[in-house]
């Protein structure tokens, strides 16, 4: 039987990241990816290992969720028992309980993958509807159009200029030279790549990182983003457009992303990049 959430080690992190991986199958619900992974490693082996929880059977893990800041879980299971009830309801009595160490008192949130039976298992609880994300998906089967802009695989010899459009993209971002090379420098950045975009001027004006869970399965980007001084140019379109021919080249099936639902520019730029909408699905919040 399962057994209660446990803590990751800096040297558990690969068996993690390599379940994760075999769970990224083919026509399943969007679910936490390597990437993600990859991406929250900008802050050390240390933090990423600290911020995991595991849950295990037989001693595999069957469950793995991702603590991105103190109040929201982000966490998925084995496709083969998203239904399991037993999982379910011993990681709902986890997340549940403060004294577990997953989640703290108050406002809390657990991301889930549609169809997971702990989605219903926290509803029963008195868990309600949150923030409202909305998945998009790209099939990479045929070839992705050209950009239209010049576009760069960036290396650390460029990690500056990658983060300064970070920095100008998002709102209250702290990425800088260092976090990327900290980024670059795990594991699963060897299936990553890293791409600027430039207009006509040469102004570096969009950013991607695009992360590969191996060949025949799905890819995703993370995070993708546009230097607040360009937009409205189509910009956001033509890297999106570059990472996705970046995914193709990496063997990847299709395309991944996940925003806002109320990110009502960034839903329109993946679309007119080619990806489709899938069912919005809310965050499960449970108050203080």
């Amino acid at each position: 039987m399962a057994t209660r959430v446990t803590t990751v080690d800096v040297e558990g992190l690969d068996e993690a990241v390599g379940e994760l991986r075999a769970w990224q199958v083919e026509g399943a619900p969007m679910q936490l990816h390597p990437g993600d992974l990859g991406w929250f490693r900008r802050f050390g082996a240390s933090t990423t290992a600290a911020a995991l929880r595991t849950w295990r059977r037989d001693g595999r893990i069957v469950a793995l969720g991702l603590l991105d800041g103190a109040d929201l879980l982000r966490l998925t299971t084995a496709p083969e028992l998203r239904r399991d009830e037993e999982l379910a309801r011993r990681v709902a009595e986890d997340v549940t309980d403060p004294a577990r160490g997953v989640l703290g008192p108050g406002r809390v949130s657990v991301e889930a993958p549609s169809g997971a039976l702990v989605r219903d298992v926290l509803a029963e609880a008195g868990w309600s509807s949150g923030e409202l994300w909305t998945p998009l998906r790209r099939d990479l089967t045929e070839s992705v159009p050209e950009p239209g802009i010049r576009v760069e695989v960036i290396g650390p010899d460029r990690a500056a200029e990658r983060a300064a459009v970070q920095r100008a993209s998002f709102d209250g971002s702290s990425f800088t030279e260092d976090l990327w090379k900290a980024m670059a420098a795990g594991p699963q950045y060897t299936d990553a790549r890293c791409l600027l975009g430039y207009d006509s001027e040469g102004s570096a004006v969009a950013a991607v990182t695009v992360w590969s869970a191996g060949p025949s399965r799905p890819g995703l980007i993370e995070p993708m983003g546009v230097h607040r001084d360009h937009r409205g140019r189509g910009h956001g379109r033509a890297i999106t457009l570059a990472a996705a021919a970046a995914l193709r080249d990496l063997g990847s099936s299709n395309a991944l992303v996940g925003t806002p639902s109320s990110n009502l520019g960034g839903v329109a730029t993946y679309r007119s990049a080619g990806f489709q909408l899938r069912p919005e699905l809310p965050d499960l919040t449970r108050n203080a």
